[in-house]
């Protein structure tokens, strides 16, 4: 894990209000490694949301750099930046964000379509991917007609189709029970274990967060330290 996928240095987020400038991150440095898993938490407020959204490419910093696969995202025009985004990053979401109407299959293909790749090899890769979470048999099946479960492999198995190279993973596991939570935990490492996908997961449990390599803490604005985690601890044994 040498080379690196993120790049921050002395990244700043400001918002304008009504009363003023509301600094949101302060100066925040980071390097995530190609195929590593990191948990980021904190308080609500501290700017960890901010940040997901800048790493991917939703918001853009204040100040600061950000690299992203060796490209400065400031770079970037609208247009560009979109693109880029579709390319790089998979997005996996608390609700799922799947559309009712459609089928698993065409759910899981979709960013295919904004990428202009042929229907039929749409299909022949989303058919992969749903085999790879274990949905096989679903394709033809709506969201409604799946468990909650089912639905975020689902939308891991989307986040997936592009080949991107990184995961971000906003709350993954905050609307399912324990057991399920586990098993989307166990697919995550796996994925990561086994194939070298990097993923930023954000969550507020601390047991979800152990799944991960390493911890970053966010507070008020700022990384207030990082910390290995029981996986990490135990594979260095």
């Amino acid at each position: 894990m040498t080379d690196s996928v993120i790049n921050i240095k002395n990244l700043t987020k400001n918002y304008e209000t009504a009363a003023g400038v509301v600094p949101v991150l302060k100066g925040i440095d980071m390097t995530v490694s190609s195929g590593e898993f990191l948990a980021i938490m904190g308080a609500s407020g501290s700017g960890k949301s901010t940040l997901m959204n800048i790493l991917g490419c939703l918001d853009i910093p204040s100040g600061g750099i950000y690299e992203l696969n060796g490209t400065d995202i400031k770079s970037l025009d609208k247009n560009s930046l979109a693109s880029f985004r579709n390319s790089m990053i998979g997005f996996i979401f608390q609700g799922f964000n799947l559309l009712p109407r459609m089928s698993i299959i065409d759910n899981i293909a979709l960013p295919l379509v904004y990428a202009g790749i042929p229907k039929e090899e749409r299909i022949e890769r989303a058919c992969i991917m749903l085999e790879k979470v274990g949905l096989g048999l679903y394709g033809s099946y709506r969201p409604n007609q799946i468990s909650g479960g089912q639905q975020q492999r689902v939308a891991i198995a989307r986040a997936l189709i592009n080949r991107p190279k990184l995961i971000l993973a906003d709350e993954p596991t905050g609307n399912l029970d324990t057991k399920t939570s586990q098993e989307i935990m166990n697919l995550f490492s796996d994925l990561n274990m086994q194939e070298g996908i990097t993923i930023i997961l954000v969550t507020h449990e601390n047991d979800i967060a152990q799944y991960a390599q390493s911890i970053v803490h966010i507070h008020d604005g700022k990384i207030d330290f990082s910390e290995p985690t029981n996986r990490m601890k135990e594979s260095v044994k």
